[in-house]
């Protein structure tokens, strides 16, 4: 059964929603996590940053696929 283009772009769409809802959920997990952090900590505040910062532009790349994804299901 061949899928119809509307089936293949909810299907875009359902890994467009996950990717955000998956840096979300790490954004503010770490925020929580931060506020814990001791303020003379700054190696552990670095960590920090660096985990979302990571989380981010991981993301960021998972969109430009997911674009170039849409772009295929859409014109082939």
């Amino acid at each position: 059964m061949a899928l119809t283009l509307l089936h293949k772009l909810a299907i875009v769409l359902a890994a467009f929603l996950a990717l955000l809802v998956v840096v979300i959920w790490f954004a503010f997990r770490e925020r929580r996590v931060g506020k814990s952090i001791a303020r003379d900590d700054v190696a552990s505040q670095q960590a920090s940053d660096a985990r979302v910062l990571a989380v981010i532009f991981s993301a960021i790349l998972g969109g430009m696929l997911l674009a170039v994804v849409t772009a295929w299901v859409i014109f082939f």
